[in-house]
């Protein structure tokens, strides 16, 4: 019994060393080695180490690398300079790379040719250290990035060599790129491309291209490299789905999904499993966006199934896709089920945040308050409204814990509309009250947004002029050293010099006039941007005065004990209310949009004022509404002035008419005449503290219309006029230009 107690021991002991010294194929590792001559251990750098599944780095100047790896992956060590090595990972313990014959002598020589100072190795040294730093910051600090790469550049002085000049350039529009610079990202890619032609870089260009949504572009980029022998698989893979989705942004579904499957054959093969995931999915886009359901589920269903095996975020990415997928298609149980199982494994994943400096990268889309939204907005689809105001209040209060006002104005706002269809109006308008606050909170949050943004613009832009100065000064010390080889020609042959002055100049001037346009588009790209930011601040402002009096109103019938007034009332001022904050991110709305919200506008003032003005709208029979499309809320101003300070104080009762006439097939015009007391009377009636006051409304008006002058060419003109000859009433005649 002793002896079979003491066998069983041993094997046990046996088993469990042979389980430890098992590899866990599969397991990601990182693997850090040099790669150096066999003979004097001499380092060589710009050695590509890349592995079977997509990894890819490249040796630094000491010939150091490292690069994350699964075990059981394949490394590839290739370079012009050496015989391409592979070597099979079975652990996670360094891999140094000796390589045989290695003729150092021969680098030297060739490091001589290209320069007489023996501290070129040095300068490389440097200019890749400070490329690695740059890419260390790349997400963190974008100013410290973009300064990095600046000292990369300088440090190859002014006859830099032309394939490290766009590595420093490439790297800089990947860090535009990332920051969603893509105008910058595209023209540092182009730089980059103009100084070295590269694989890797010209992939990076058609992939901003795409983010940019310029797909007519990320085609004529990628479609050249099709052809190109050599590719890693990686590399093959992102230009098959690049061009995939090129063409499933120009709208031609057949072909996208051919190029996604051809990306998918070469990842199966390749055992590149994010990509596989990602093709799946990019499939089912284009089936689904195709309205191919069936087509477009099978492939979900493939993508949800690889996502499992794959990061726990980007199976809840998956999910999250799926569930918009079962949304659109009506199927809300499903789309429920799905949802609820990614709040789950949400709740599982520890909380990682990414402090960045500089410009505001977009949040991470599936977070819990979005997904809680989501599911309430499915169970309203179906009218089950008690299930789903759980949820709008989950959202609410953790999108007040995460900081994160959009989800929290639109649950709520939800949340009131949900009490609304109950017939729980007072919990409806608690509920109102509180969006209305989160509303003026984003408001504000947005201004500080713009104004940072303009700010880090302004910065970015001096950084980039330092960099276009030294790219400058390279080219121009390039054109001094050519004309110094003209001159020496010079003693021999005086024709030839000659020739040679004339080109240069003419190289020079064409230099100057490249500069100059690029400059010149530059500043017109940078008015369009501050115009479109001043638009959208101003857009964001509406006038408090109306909302506080409207409110003062509701609150008026509920004293007086009119429920329905009230109710109606509170109806119909939400439904503007509503109208008007979605159209806020809008430069224009069609005009048969405007005009209803103006009808509901000047409806709940008459409401208020009835025993002041009468009003009447009318449309000419002749005039195309639908062919014209008119800035948001640009009337409105002036109707209120009309009623506030024209009709409100005039003794008898007044009358407002609005009167849409078409002037000719591209204008029509838009007249606002009241029978107030007309202008300068009503300015008499203004206290010392209103005349200190200037119109905030009227003021935005006046700076929108010179704004929408200005991009469109003159589209909108305002004339504001006497009505009478006494002074009495007011006419304002807006005329209005088709685009």
């Amino acid at each position: 019994m002793s002896k079979l107690k003491h066998i069983l021991i041993f094997f046990f002991i046996g088993c469990v060393t042979l389980i430890a010294q098992v590899p866990e194929s599969g397991r990601n590792v990182r693997i850090e080695g040099t790669v150096r001559g066999a003979e004097n251990h001499t380092p060589i750098s710009g050695v590509e180490v890349s592995s079977n599944r997509g990894a890819y780095t490249i040796t630094n100047g000491l010939g150091e690398y490292e690069i994350s790896v699964a075990i059981g992956d394949v490394l590839i060590f290739s370079s012009a300079e050496i015989e391409t090595i592979r070597h099979r990972v079975r652990t996670d313990e360094d891999v140094d790379v000796l390589v045989k014959n290695y003729d150092a002598a021969e680098l030297s020589k060739k490091q001589k040719v290209r320069s007489k100072s023996s501290s070129v190795t040095d300068v490389v040294a440097m200019h890749q250290s400070y490329l690695d730093s740059a890419n260390l910051y790349k997400k963190q600090d974008i100013e410290k990035s973009i300064d990095f790469i600046t000292q990369s550049i300088a440090q190859l002085g002014k006859r830099s060599n032309k394939k490290e000049l766009a590595a420093s350039l490439t790297v800089l529009g990947e860090v535009y790129r990332y920051h969603g610079q893509y105008d910058l990202a595209i023209t540092s890619f182009l730089d980059a491309l103009e100084a070295s032609k590269s694989t890797k870089t010209t992939i990076f260009l058609g992939q901003v291209y795409l983010l940019n949504n310029d797909y007519a572009s990320a085609e004529s980029t990628l479609l050249p490299l099709i052809g190109v022998k050599g590719m890693v698989p990686f590399q093959r893979v992102q230009l098959l789905e690049g061009l995939g989705d090129a063409y499933a942004g120009l709208g031609q579904t057949d072909k996208a999904v051919d190029f996604y499957e051809e990306g998918l054959a070469v990842a199966r093969k390749s055992q590149i499993a994010p990509k596989m995931t990602d093709l799946n999915s990019k499939i089912a886009d284009a089936y689904a966006k195709d309205n191919r359901g069936i087509e477009a589920e099978g492939f979900y269903g493939n993508s949800l199934k690889l996502a499992e095996s794959q990061a726990p975020q980007r199976a809840i990415q998956e999910k999250e896709k799926v569930a918009d997928f079962y949304n659109k298609k009506r199927r809300y149980d499903e789309e429920i089920e799905l949802r609820k199982r990614s709040l789950n494994e949400l709740k599982k994943l520890p909380e990682a945040k990414v402090e960045t400096k500089g410009i505001s990268i977009v949040p991470d889309t599936i977070s819990a308050q979005r997904i809680n939204y989501k599911i309430a907005n499915a169970y309203i689809a179906q009218d089950q409204y008690e299930k789903a105001i759980p949820y709008l209040e989950k959202s609410i209060v953790q999108a007040d814990t995460e900081d994160d006002l959009i989800v929290q104005k639109d649950a709520t706002r939800k949340l009131s509309e949900v009490y609304e269809y109950k017939g729980d109006f007072t919990k409806a308008l608690e509920t109102y009250q509180a969006y209305v606050s989160v509303v003026d909170t984003l408001y504000i949050r947005k201004e500080q947004e713009i104004s940072r943004a303009a700010r880090f613009n302004r910065e970015i832009s001096a950084k980039q002029s330092r960099i276009s100065g030294l790219e400058q000064e390279r080219e121009l010390s390039q054109s001094k050293y050519d004309l110094a080889l003209t001159e020496q020609e010079l003693v021999r042959e005086n024709n030839i010099r000659q020739k040679w002055v004339i080109y240069s100049l003419i190289l020079g001037v064409i230099m100057l006039a490249l500069a100059t346009f690029f400059f010149y588009r530059s500043n017109q790209q940078q008015k369009l941007a501050n115009n479109l930011l001043a638009l959208k601040s101003l857009r964001s402002q509406m006038n408090p005065h109306f909302i506080f009096n409207a409110l003062n109103s509701v609150n008026n019938y509920i004293a007086k004990s009119d429920e329905r007034s009230a109710n109606r009332y509170l109806s119909e001022f939400s439904t503007l209310m509503r109208s008007v904050l979605e159209n806020s991110d809008e430069d224009f709305i069609p005009l048969a949009k405007e005009l209803e919200l103006l009808q509901l506008y000047v409806k709940l003032e008459h409401s208020r004022f009835s025993d002041k003005f009468d009003y009447e709208i009318t449309i000419d029979e002749h005039v195309d509404v639908s062919a014209f499309q008119i800035p948001p809320m640009l009337l409105q101003p002036y109707i209120e002035n009309a009623i506030w300070h024209g009709l409100r104080y005039k003794k008898e009762k007044g009358y407002l008419k609005i009167h849409l006439k078409q002037k000719d097939k591209d204008t029509v015009t838009m007249t606002i005449s009241d029978t107030g007391i007309g202008r300068k009377k009503s300015a008499e009636l203004k206290t010392v503290n209103q005349k200190k006051q200037k119109s905030k409304g009227m003021g935005n008006i006046k700076k929108r219309v010179a704004i929408l002058n200005d991009m469109y060419k003159d589209k909108v003109d305002v004339h504001i006029s006497d009505l009478e000859s006494d002074g009495s009433g007011t006419k304002v005649v807006f005329t209005l230009k088709k685009d």
